[in-house]
């Protein structure tokens, strides 16, 4: 497979590294809204408002957008989407919001590798160190045996196996169809799926927690659009080292929203992250210009 063209890597970064910041902001609210109101209900708003959103946008020209070629990678893909989410904001009650993103996002190197496997993208020197540099950095982050490896700990693990699927399919379809069509596609299943445990968990909002409830769906709706067109249009192995900056903005998030300040080892860790992103991105973007 061809590597992109430069302009397109650019591209490609820096829609990954707004998707990851509207992400650990949507995650943020969602956990304060978590602690009052049963996971299930947050996570059919997430779903809801973005099929809201999409239909409103795309309301003269549904019918072709909902024309597609896979059917049934889009239905892996709404479902690995939904799980993904899932799995995240039920793990937040838990464990902390930092630590459940570093958790999370071990997602990057399962994204690179399957790529490599099941996409046929070259896994080169470049991309591997900058990997496992990362890591390290996650690593740095979350310390095993310092407490954070609970059985809730499964959870953000499980939501990088299903944010891992979601991209590679992403990738998968690519250019091939409307971004459109895979945002609709994963509102439909997603309001669905949760709204089928609503009867069982309904907790009236409360006047003050209207305006949270509607940014987690303008977030969410958002950052969806940004992730899908990365992929569509730069190599996965390429922007995901990028989704390690999750940790970094969740700290933030973290120490501004709810007084969890990181320590020596997070910003270490953090600073570590990011120097990995920055050094894949610029070793890639060189190769492509002498190329």
């Amino acid at each position: 497979m061809s590597a992109a063209p430069t302009p397109s890597v650019t591209r490609g970064v820096a829609l990954m590294i707004a998707a990851i910041f509207l992400f650990t902001a949507m995650d943020a609210t969602a956990k304060g809204l978590i602690d009052r109101y049963p996971a299930p209900q947050v996570i059919w708003v997430r779903f809801i408002g973005q099929l809201t959103l999409v239909l409103l946008i795309l309301r003269h020209r549904l019918g072709p957008v909902l024309r597609t070629r896979f059917p049934v990678l889009h239905f892996w893909r709404s479902a690995s989407q939904f799980g993904a989410t899932t799995f995240f904001f039920l793990s937040l009650p838990y464990i902390g919001l930092a630590e459940a993103t570093a958790i999370a996002d071990l997602n990057p190197v399962l994204i690179t590798l399957g790529a490599a496997l099941f996409l046929g993208e070259r896994l080169g020197p470049r991309r591997v160190a900058g990997v496992a540099v990362a890591l390290i950095g996650a690593l740095m982050v979350i310390r095993p045996g310092a407490g954070v490896f609970t059985w809730w700990a499964l959870l953000p693990f499980c939501c990088a196996l299903s944010y891992a699927t979601s991209a590679l399919l992403t990738r998968k379809i690519g250019a091939q169809e409307s971004v459109w069509a895979s945002m609709i596609y994963a509102a439909l299943f997603g309001s669905i799926a949760a709204g089928a445990a609503l009867p069982f968990v309904w907790e009236p909002v409360a006047a003050q927690d209207l305006w949270k409830f509607g940014l987690i769906a303008c977030l969410g709706t958002t950052a969806q659009l940004c992730i899908i067109r990365s992929f569509s249009i730069t190599e996965a192995g390429i922007v995901a080292p990028f989704a390690y900056l999750g940790i970094v903005f969740a700290t933030v998030w973290g120490a501004v929203l709810y007084g969890q300040w990181p320590d020596r080892w997070t910003v270490i860790g953090a600073l570590v992250i990011v120097g990995a992103g920055l050094y894949v991105w610029h070793r890639e973007t060189r190769a492509l210009r002498a190329s």
